[in-house]
């Protein structure tokens, strides 16, 4: 590929929009407390940029990557280290 068509390629990215992430993980503290209390909170939650949605079921509609982070530090700042990645659009329900 020459440095022209690199270029218009490079162009081209940055004038489509950038769809942003959601990533959806568990929340075991949320399960526990279900556990200890008896209820029925929801324990899925569902980020898109600032939002959060909880919900307990979760439908993505296309594809999608389940990462893990490892020990060294969590995927997202809440501390969730296995998650659910996707740019597909997300059905809730709640």
């Amino acid at each position: 590929m020459n440095g022209l068509n690199q270029i218009q390629i490079t162009l081209w990215n940055d004038l489509m929009p950038k769809t942003p992430k959601t990533y959806i993980h568990v929340n075991q503290h949320k399960i526990r407390s279900n556990k200890k209390h008896g209820t029925d909170e929801p324990v899925i939650t569902v980020k898109r940029g600032s939002r959060n949605d909880y919900c307990h079921t979760v439908e993505v509609l296309g594809p999608s990557v389940i990462r893990y982070g490892g020990n060294d530090k969590p995927i997202l700042s809440c501390g969730a280290r296995v998650v659910i990645e996707t740019e597909s659009e997300v059905k809730i329900v709640k």
